[in-house]
């Protein structure tokens, strides 16, 4: 049993990291030419914008050492390690835009880690990022029926997950951090009838439990437009 047990989660830990996130392509700025992904995995989604020619040089952090070396077979620099160590040794003023596909979560204080990002970044540089969302209805389902909060090997309730963001938090930790949202949209929003059905009957206040994440797109508090 316990084999099977560790090869299913290095099943999943595969897809983790091979995840090219192309739904997160459109919220790139057009006009990047130095970009750094924070957990960039095996490089899709740096691999992605390189080949559709939207950025000329393209950097990643991954902790995850096998998918980081695949990483540099891609991208033009990739450092392995913690993410948190790692940042002070990025150049300063560098970054057209920052990547976060789902990374924040997994950092220990991604609160001062955006405080630092603000230093790498050019004046109008940007920060994008995908950002798991605990009020999605399956979580809060098992959390008010079911009494339950229960790490899982993917997901919201990721067992690696270190902190977990709502819509209005999100907001706060960009606004703390000294930036201004200029987009943030649900992503991976659900079909199910009665789901919607509840939003709109709530007239909006139980909007935010469709989405599974949340995108967002940042600028420099002064600089946001």
């Amino acid at each position: 049993m316990s084999k099977k047990r560790s090869k299913s989660k290095e099943e999943v830990a595969q897809k983790y990291y091979r995840a090219a996130r192309d739904e997160m392509l459109p919220f790139i700025p057009e006009g990047i030419k130095v970009g750094i992904e924070i957990g960039c995995g095996d490089g899709a989604f740096g691999a992605a914008l390189k080949s559709q020619g939207r950025v000329n040089e393209y950097w990643g952090l991954e902790i995850h050492p096998p998918s980081g070396e695949t990483a540099r077979q891609t991208l033009d620099k990739v450092l392995i390690g913690n993410a948190e160590q790692l940042v002070d040794e990025l150049p300063e003023n560098y970054f057209d835009v920052m990547i976060f596909n789902d990374s924040l979560e997994h950092l220990v204080d991604p609160f001062l880690f955006l405080e630092k990002a603000k230093t790498k970044l050019k004046a109008d540089g940007v920060l994008v990022a995908s950002i798991p969302n605990v009020r999605h209805f399956r979580n809060l389902y098992q959390l008010i029926f079911k009494k339950q909060w229960r790490y899982v090997d993917s997901g919201i309730l990721d067992r690696t997950h270190l902190r977990f963001f709502t819509c209005e938090s999100i907001k706060d930790m960009f606004n703390d951090a000294g930036f201004s949202i200029i987009e943030l949209k649900g992503i991976h929003g659900t079909r199910k009838r009665k789901i919607r059905l509840l939003a709109l009957l709530s007239f909006g206040l139980l909007d935010d439990i469709r989405f599974l994440q949340f995108a967002v797109v940042a600028k420099q508090a002064d600089r946001a437009v």
